[in-house]
């Protein structure tokens, strides 16, 4: 997709908030850190539309950015932090269960891990949350730049093995410092937009 008009429309906490134009939506799941906004950035051929910060757990509320009045991406805030409060973590769970399971203009969700290390916890039951709900799935591994080519085939064997990814869903692989992974990414958005 060519980007040039980019608006971040609104942050949600509820869906008395979401948006009402109808447009197509991508939710982008993941952990604190795991790089949501430099996707978004890059998607969005932006340095620093979204932010970026190197302290984790930042966005707190759905935060839905307008693309070509076609598409919302939707940074959905970070999972598996610690930093925030039990009950601040159980809020994020109820905003973030209501969207997933309630927003039809949703047509899929992007859910990024760190392509350094095996697939959280986190990162496996949320695979298995969207999965139960028959959400179509792209994986995306991130931070690739900093994993040895030779390395990459077993980034995809242990992604792929222990998040159990099914054969409606698929795996990119990506890194924001070398653009590695937009087109593709990009490809699947699109897919799912009609």
């Amino acid at each position: 997709m060519q980007v040039n008009n980019v608006t971040m429309n609104l942050s949600a906490v509820s869906s008395r908030q979401y948006p009402d134009e109808g447009y197509p939506e991508i939710a982008l799941l993941g952990r604190s850190n795991v790089g949501k906004s430099s996707l978004i950035n890059t998607l969005i051929n932006r340095k620093s539309f979204a932010r970026t910060s190197s302290t984790p757990g930042k966005t707190q509320t759905l935060n839905f950015y307008n693309i070509e009045d076609q598409l919302y991406l939707v940074d959905v805030p970070g999972y598996g932090f610690a930093k925030v409060s039990k009950k601040q973590r159980e809020e994020f769970g109820i905003m973030i269960e209501e969207y997933l399971t309630t927003r039809s203009p949703l047509r899929g969700v992007v859910i990024l891990v760190d392509g350094r290390h095996e697939p959280s916890e986190d990162d496996i039951s949320m695979y298995q949350f969207v999965s139960y709900y028959h959400i179509p799935t792209l994986v995306v591994a991130t931070k690739m730049d900093k994993v040895k080519g030779n390395q990459w085939n077993k980034t995809i064997s242990q992604v792929k093995k222990s998040m159990e990814i099914n054969q409606t869903d698929s795996l990119q692989l990506f890194s924001a410092a070398t653009k590695k992974g937009k087109d593709e990414v990009w490809t699947w958005i699109e897919d799912h937009m009609k």
